[in-house]
């Protein structure tokens, strides 16, 4: 039987999403005036200069000065953040997926799963602000080409050791089994015809979060392989589930992956580059020390965000090139053409998916072509 959409999940889904984007511009517009209220407050510089005196004066710490003083001004800039966010991302993370039927967290997962998040992505983050930070002591008019070229090793290191080192904390991998033995040879065997070497078939409990389902090839070289959510395994057929995985290898064969990474790292290049010629604007109108210095951090995140909002219509506009040849692979390597169009059927029901988002919702938001472009062209392959 052909999988239909359902009307009504359609009108809840644009609800949803309507609800969400709204929820992305006032986020978007709080983090913008947070920081500029601690430029023109001069809460930035009155800060830096406290934690100075403290570090070199109370504690005779000048040694280590410079590293202490970034790690302990951004632990405050984005304490005080967090703490002030929490209700939106409450509100957006907890409270609105559950409003619409999409989660299966309680509050104390929730939390869980955020303090998670924050062990993990608090010590990274900070990492990467030092090295930036060093950069900016030591290179000069050139700091904005390292830290270019130490953003490129990181997104290659971090998407190597996701899989193994991060991933799991979150979910529990398990290989397929028995039970799906035949599913598991049957995606082997599919990314064998895609030249693609990968370390098993795993199966991975996406239903203790949500209700929606996914599929992934995951990690490069040693480290990739394929997951797929058990709500994904529970309510998709084989065939459905193999268009799937097949529109995932079709990343692989296009070589997406280094595609994505180059051209991202060309727009972080130029990005960083804008950011040095506008910080030096910044360090002159705020009466700041230097471009390294940390009181200068709000500027800083504030020019990269202006520069990330301008550029994102560009780089979904690439990812949806990307992933309607990937699209176009999963079709022409499967034959599966109705199971295409029904996986995806199935997906803008379960997952609350818009099929017809507006256009200048899709130029502003989308990394993926709509769901009902997606269908549309699975039935246009069937009647071919």
């Amino acid at each position: 039987m052909e999988t239909t959409l359902d009307p009504e999940r359609q009108k809840q889904a644009k609800q949803y999403a309507r609800i969400r984007r709204r929820l992305w511009l006032v986020d978007t517009a709080f983090s913008a005036v947070y920081a500029l209220a601690w430029l023109f407050l001069g809460w930035s510089i009155s800060v830096r200069e406290w934690l100075t005196k403290l570090i070199t004066d109370n504690w005779s710490l000048s040694a280590a000065s410079d590293w202490l003083l970034v790690a302990l001004y951004i632990a405050i800039f984005g304490g005080v953040y967090s703490l002030l966010n929490l209700p939106l991302g409450y509100y957006s993370g907890f409270v609105l997926l559950h409003r619409f039927g999409q989660s299966n967290q309680s509050l104390k997962d929730w939390v869980v799963d955020q303090l998670k998040g924050l062990a993990i992505g608090a010590p990274i983050g900070l990492i990467l602000l030092e090295f930036l930070y060093l950069a900016l002591r030591l290179t000069g008019d050139a700091w904005w080409l390292w830290a270019a070229g130490g953003l490129l090793l990181f997104n290659v290191l971090i998407s190597n050791l996701a899989p193994i080192l991060i991933m799991p904390l979150f979910n529990k991998y398990v290989p397929l089994g028995d039970e799906h033995k035949d599913l598991e040879e049957r995606l082997l065997n599919l990314a064998k015809r895609a030249n693609t070497k990968v370390r098993g078939v795993f199966k991975f409990d996406m239903s203790k979060r949500t209700k929606a389902a996914n599929a992934a090839l995951t990690g490069i070289g040693n480290t990739r392989r394929i997951v797929l959510g058990d709500t994904l395994i529970n309510e998709f057929t084989p065939d459905e589930i193999e268009t799937v995985l097949a529109h995932e290898l079709g990343h692989h064969v296009h070589k997406d992956i280094p595609f994505l990474i180059t051209s991202g790292t060309l727009l972080v290049t130029l990005g960083l580059f804008i950011a040095s010629l506008a910080l030096n604007y910044a360090v002159s109108f705020f009466s700041f020390a230097s471009v390294a210095d940390i009181a200068a951090f709000p500027a800083l995140s504030i020019i990269l965000g202006i520069y990330g909002l301008l550029t994102s219509p560009l780089e979904n506009a690439l990812s949806r090139w990307r992933e309607n040849m990937a699209d176009d692979y999963a079709l022409s390597s499967t034959g599966k053409h109705q199971a295409f169009a029904s996986a995806f059927t199935r997906l803008a029901n379960q997952n609350l998916g818009e099929i017809d988002p507006e256009k200048w919702v899709v130029f502003m938001f989308y990394s993926h072509p709509p769901l009902g472009e997606r269908i549309a062209k699975a039935k246009q392959f069937t009647s071919s």
